[in-house]
């Protein structure tokens, strides 16, 4: 009669999993972290332009977790194009499934996108009507509150990029100091000749 011990540690060896992704970075979180904070004041400070950075890191973030799965994703021309891609990426967030999840409201991908084009085509219109465009945010709001969710049960101790780095200083010290300078001329007296 076989008697092992069942309670006796392995005897094979167990090789560790990678977590690390082709460029050697270490990945903890399925999609692109930051808190809603900072994502607000880089967007503001930014002029809006920080919605691109946004796109950009979560289709590269797909791009490695899916990459392999014979789906070809290029995250610059999604992240500049966005305005044809939003909704997959929104409908990624809402669909993405691991078994740390908590059941939660479902995303809804598709009005939040609806609203997120239309916001941001807004911005051609001549003025004053292109400033509706200036609350494209509050439509990624929803979908990066569920990236934190999802990454907060994915990776639990992962990095909540709530921290601004130097770079991030200097891009809200000039962009702070042309928004202000804006708003400052708006309230200047204009010379009547």
């Amino acid at each position: 009669m076989d008697e092992r011990n069942p309670y006796a540690p392995p005897a094979t060896a167990v090789a560790d999993i990678d977590s690390t992704s082709a460029s050697g970075e270490a990945v903890d979180t399925p999609f692109f972290a930051v808190t809603l904070f900072k994502y607000l004041l880089m967007f503001v400070c930014t002029l809006g332009l920080y919605q691109i950075y946004w796109f950009y890191k979560n289709w590269q973030l797909v791009k490695e977790r899916e990459g392999f799965a014979g789906l070809r994703i290029s995250p610059v021309p999604r992240a500049i194009f966005a305005v044809f891609f939003c909704y997959q990426l929104f409908a990624k967030v809402r669909n993405f499934e691991h078994p740390a999840l908590r059941p939660r409201r479902r995303l809804l991908a598709g009005p939040l996108a609806a609203g997120w084009i239309i916001l941001t085509v807004l911005w051609r219109l001549p003025d004053p009507y292109w400033w509706p465009s200036t609350l494209s945010f509050l439509f990624i709001l929803p979908v990066q509150l569920r990236v934190n969710q999802i990454n907060a049960d994915v990776a639990p101790g992962h990095d909540r990029n709530a921290r601004l780095s130097w770079r991030n200083w200097i891009v809200v010290g000039l962009g702070g100091a042309f928004i202000l300078l804006a708003i400052i001329g708006l309230l200047m007296p204009t010379e009547t000749d």
